[in-house]
């Protein structure tokens, strides 16, 4: 980073709150290992800061608050050599994840626009989290090869019925309504009232700020498909649920089979297992510290780099996935994602 480029985190003080604004709008605000770091440190002194009552986290410029982590520099730094800096950025941002979800003083997500994985992981565990019309939310990790991650399969786990599930499995990004439906988001304020909200919250307290500017969302999609989802989600194995979405009548369930169909098979079949037991986890720490494994086993994956090659770098969407096949992806090979990783496990606070 240049000495004249602009920070990547924006902190400043307005009343009492602490405001942290992910700045690198271009990219539209994906995270890296600096941002991580800021953002921890300025967690760490305002948690001290007796002066500071709110925090409120958002994204510079107009396409949202963050489409994730930056993706393309652990590509590159996987295929320079073997992906030891990307498992150190993972295991800050995930300790920051829980952070975040254990913060003492309220924690506002403005999660206007593309909240996506990483974006999920800085927004979601916070105690306030604000949807707009413009909010587009999803764990899209399927399409490149990787696994939900971030506490992602944690979120996802615990949303009503087999929502989760769909939406880990396909990538899909839901709106302001889906996102309330699947836990991911508690109030919805039209994007034309956040500059109000934002002033508001210098003074008052941040609940009673926000349910004074919260509406009503406008519908959404997932709460019609639920019957469907439900029932084909509920399957043993990646195969069987394409099956049933194969043999149902709604054209959105033929749709999802056809989008699960062009993913990694590999990253399906981890994303179901991962998802299956992080239900069954107890706390966001224990399936954080699942996902440390999954993600850094990716990084030696064929998978992941030709994933982001093909979304990110080439553009040809056209990855060309090893092995190519569900029918191909055993149970050892799953298993192998969940073993102690290489670069150590996840070490958190409590």
């Amino acid at each position: 980073m240049s000495h004249d480029a602009p920070p990547p985190v924006l902190l400043r003080t307005e009343g009492r709150a602490a405001h942290v604004v992910l700045n690198r709008p271009r990219a539209l605000n994906a995270l890296d290992h600096t941002m991580v770091r800021l953002i921890d440190d300025a967690l760490g002194a305002w948690e001290r800061d007796d002066a500071v009552a709110t925090v409120v986290v958002s994204g510079a410029g107009e396409r949202g608050l963050c489409a994730g982590g930056d993706i393309r520099a652990v590509r590159e730094d996987v295929l320079a050599g073997g992906g030891a800096a990307s498992a150190a950025f993972w295991h800050d941002e995930y300790a920051l994840n829980s952070r975040i979800a254990r913060y003492p003083k309220p924690y506002v997500a403005l999660m206007d626009g593309y909240v996506m994985g990483g974006g999920v992981g800085v927004s979601a565990h916070g105690s306030v989290r604000v949807v707009t019309e413009r909010s587009r939310v999803a764990m899209p990790e399927t399409i490149i090869g990787f696994v939900p991650d971030v506490g992602g399969t944690y979120l996802l786990s615990r949303a009503p019925g087999e929502l989760g599930t769909h939406l880990a499995l396909t990538g899909a990004s839901g709106g302001a309504a889906d996102a309330l439906l699947c836990g991911l988001a508690d109030h919805y304020v039209p994007s034309g009232r956040l500059a109000d909200l934002t002033a508001a919250l210098a003074e008052g307290e941040a609940a009673d700020v926000v349910a004074r500017f919260a509406e009503a969302a406008p519908g959404g999609e997932l709460a019609a498909h639920r019957e469907w989802i439900d029932s084909c989600y509920a399957a043993g194995s990646v195969e069987e649920i394409v099956d049933r979405l194969l043999s149902r009548g709604e054209p959105a369930a033929k749709e999802a089979a056809q989008t699960l169909l062009s993913r990694s098979p590999t990253s399906l079949k981890v994303t179901l297992a991962a998802v299956r037991r992080a239900r069954a986890r107890g706390s966001l720490e224990d399936v954080l510290r699942q996902e440390y494994r999954t993600s850094c086993a990716c990084l030696a994956s064929p998978d992941f780099p030709e994933g982001v090659r093909a979304q990110i770098v080439d553009k040809d969407r056209t990855p060309r996935w090893s092995p190519a096949s569900l029918t191909e992806v055993g149970d050892a090979e799953v298993a192998r994602f969940f073993l102690p990783s290489p670069y150590g496990e996840l070490k958190l606070g409590s």
